[in-house]
């Protein structure tokens, strides 16, 4: 339906319900009120459905439509595998939990409309799904199984908690043990299981790579370019062009060099760093990556499309092709490259008194790894220091900058959260070998430093500007979660000061490092961590809570992430002779859009991440059933607690596999209470397990206690002993007697 006509229509439909003597109705009581004629009540029915779906009206079980009740919400429903679960609604802190015998056949991701039950004191609130106005998911990825006359699939995410019925002309001759992408046809009653087509077949689950596969497809991740992007790469040269260098500021003669992980392909920023009467000019040279990928090109779509690069554990999946994000636009060694450049005077305090942004032509001396630098700044290795001796005075003044940069971060109440990141280490064949921990050291940190005052630098000077652009925002944490905070943190004997509205960043940093070295400091940590936002894209400069500043932006990788891309396109245009009225307007219709995709695109290439490395942990850990681990008690819920081992891998101990007890779940304290025992088991606890399975397609790991077994073991045993003694003695009263 066009959208002015359906505009029209539903104020039409608004009018009649808000009106004093409406009484609640269904669809065909409405169409004979409104002379619609049969054949044309769908096109009611699209109009009722969006007024819903705007939570403008309501409809109740019966399917009469009337006014919304404060009663009736809508949101989004999260699934859960035991077949119950909860409605997400927008804006609001507290979810909704359902019931199983109350989804109404919702599936996971479904938009619905919940009706609040009464709920009992101090307990979540619950409801019931009283319609599905909008199915979110198309297709589902999971392994089929056949029978004789039909098949069906169990999807991979147990969020879906029902198969999918598969017709035998519809399978694509899919067999045991096939994962395969299926297309939903019909999503089901409360009798009938949802049906649906085999769309693809991945491969089988004993087949290599099929499994990271498996969640790339569920994640809905380009691989491959389009044509018409493949097309392209044609027109963009090898090396840069003597007409690509003309205007620009040269720098090729400056000392440049790029520092990432040996691994790293994909090179989108250069640093240089001199230092002359007490001021540094610091240099970051950002790859030009917009003088080849031009707005609204094909390039450009399919780069908006998949949003970042993403990173899994056996492969990346960039934003561009290759030819760009490791050829062209990569700022490798030896080679005349096009750059953008924040080059930034700073004082002797590490503040930023002045910087200028200009298109440039750059020229990176060495190709330095954060390994190499660290034995030179770090180790004070001779070897190394020998190799890079043109560069280490460099390294040295960079060290010295840094540590300044970083404690005036520090200052104004930048928080800093240090959990250790998954290394995940491959063979040949995609089987986990080795996991541990990946050390973030002096050289990581330095380049942190650097890429973040060039991030903040540009964010406050368009800030200023008043013109459009994308900010990268992290909101002031809702006074409802510091509260819980607050009373939580108040059980160990620590407080935090809260402001008029809200809290400071500061507070935040104060307690962080107050607990520094306590028993409880893993625990605080993770509970203040979940305490926050999620960071996303926004066209307004909200601020960075984390970080405590207010301006922000992502600038310094537009290789791998398209904000940085678009913000890219915007300070050039700017630099060639400011935004006219027209170019405005353009961007402020299609920024905030930009936003939205961008930030979807971040949270599902972290999900991917997340998913294919928990995969792997699963795989590792199932070749090491009944081994024994010191672990840390790192998450708790009323069906057990999630134990990390030092390699970063977590597993979890379920109630029902704690032999000694009956244990409940104290919310307010995050600790499990034996009702018996009084064993409490809280985060942050040091605890041993033993591994008791790794189920690789649920993506889950069980332990179990293994001190308890052993405290059990050991009482037995001094029964036994005792036992024993009893009856020697026994033994010689009996003697005596005779």
């Amino acid at each position: 339906m066009e959208k002015k006509l359906l505009e029209e229509r539903k104020q039409i439909i608004l009018d009649i319900i808000n009106s004093p003597g409406y009484i609640p109705m269904k669809v065909k009581e409405i169409a004979i009120l409104l002379n619609v004629p049969k054949e044309n009540r769908h096109e009611l029915q699209e109009v009722l459905d969006e007024l819903l779906s705007e939570g403008k009206i309501s409809v109740s079980k019966k399917g009469k439509y009337g006014k919304p009740s404060g009663n009736i919400l809508i949101g989004t429903y999260e699934g859960n595998a035991r077949g119950f679960g909860f409605v997400v609604i927008d804006g609001e802190t507290e979810d909704i939990f359902i019931p199983e015998n109350a989804t109404n056949c919702a599936m996971h991701g479904d938009k619905v409309q919940v009706v609040l039950r009464s709920s009992r004191s101090g307990r979540r609130r619950e409801g019931e799904i009283i319609k599905i106005l909008e199915h979110n998911v198309t297709e589902l990825v999971g392994i089929y199984q056949k029978s004789k006359n039909f098949g069906f699939v169990k999807p991979d995410n147990n969020k879906y908690s029902k198969d999918i019925f598969i017709p035998i002309e519809k399978s694509k001759g899919a067999v045991d043990g096939h994962k395969v992408v299926v297309e939903i046809k019909d999503y089901g009653s409360k009798n009938k299981k949802p049906e649906g087509v085999v769309k693809e077949i991945i491969g089988h689950i004993d087949d290599p790579g099929t499994d990271i596969m498996s969640i790339i497809k569920e994640q809905k991740i380009p691989l491959e370019f389009p044509d018409g992007v493949i097309k392209e790469l044609d027109s963009i040269p090898d090396e840069v062009t003597s007409k690509d260098i003309g205007g620009r500021l040269d720098l090729r003669e400056w000392q440049t060099v790029t520092i990432d992980g040996e691994d790293a392909k994909d090179l989108d920023d250069a640093i240089s760093l001199t230092k002359e009467d007490g001021k540094y000019t610091l240099g970051v040279h950002i790859a030009d990556v917009t003088n080849y990928v031009k707005e609204n090109s094909p390039l450009d779509k399919e780069a908006l499309k998949r949003g970042t690069s993403v990173y899994l554990v056996d492969r990346v999946i960039p934003m561009l092709p290759h030819k760009l994000s490791n050829g062209i636009c990569s700022l490798n060694e030896g080679l005349d490259r096009l750059a953008l450049s924040c080059i930034m005077d700073i004082d002797s305090k590490g503040n930023i008194i002045g910087h200028k942004i200009a298109e440039t032509v750059i020229r990176v001396n060495r190709r330095m790894s954060y390994t190499s630098v660290w034995k030179i700044i770090g180790e004070n290795d001779e070897t190394e220091s020998e190799k890079y001796k043109e560069l280490v005075p460099m390294f040295n003044l960079m060290a010295e900058l840094s540590a300044l940069l970083r404690n005036n971060r520090k200052k104004r109440g930048a928080i800093d959260f240090d959990f250790p990141e998954s290394k995940i280490i491959l063979d040949e064949k995609g089987k986990p070998v080795e996991i541990k921990p990946y050390e973030r050291n002096a050289a990581n940190m330095l380049i942190e430093d650097f890429m973040l005052a060039a991030n903040e630098t540009i964010a406050e000077d368009y800030f200023w500007q008043e013109l459009p652009f994308l900010y990268r925002t992290h909101e002031t944490p809702d006074e409802e979660k510091i509260l819980k905070l607050e009373a939580f943190i108040n059980n160990f004997g620590y407080g935090i000061k809260m402001g008029k509205d809200n809290i400071h960043p500061k507070e935040l940093q104060k307690l962080l490092k107050r607990i520094e070295g306590t028993p409880e400091e893993a625990l605080i940590s993770r509970i203040t961590l979940r305490s926050m936002k999620q960071a996303k894209y926004l066209t307004t400069c909200a601020g960075h809570f984390g970080l405590a500043t207010k301006y922000y932006c992502h600038f310094t990788s537009p290789i791998r992430r398209y904000p940085d891309l678009q913000i890219h396109r915007i300070i050039k245009e700017n630099l060639h002779g400011g935004l006219k009225e027209k170019r405005i307007k353009h961007y402020n219709s299609i920024l905030p859009g930009v936003a939205e995709l961008t930030s979807a695109a971040e949270r599902r290439a972290d999900e991917a991440e997340r998913d294919t490395d928990k995969l792997k942990m699963t795989e590792y850990m199932a070749d090491r059933i009944g081994e024994e681990y010191e672990g840390v008690i790192s998450g708790m819920t009323s069906w057990g607690m999630y134990v990390e081992l030092p390699n970063t891998i977590e597993g979890m101990v379920r109630i029902s596999s704690i032999k000694d007890d009956y244990y409940y779940y104290d919310e307010e304290k995050y600790e499990l209470v034996g009702e018996a025992t009084k064993n409490v088991y809280k985060l942050g606890q040091k605890v041993r397990i033993r591994v008791l399975a790794a189920d690789k397609m649920l993506r889950q790991i069980d332990f179990e206690f293994a001190d308890i077994e052993e405290k059990a073991e050991e009482e037995m045993e001094e029964e036994r002993k005792a036992e024993k003694v009893k009856t020697e003695e026994g033994k010689n009263t009996g003697v005596e007697r005779k």
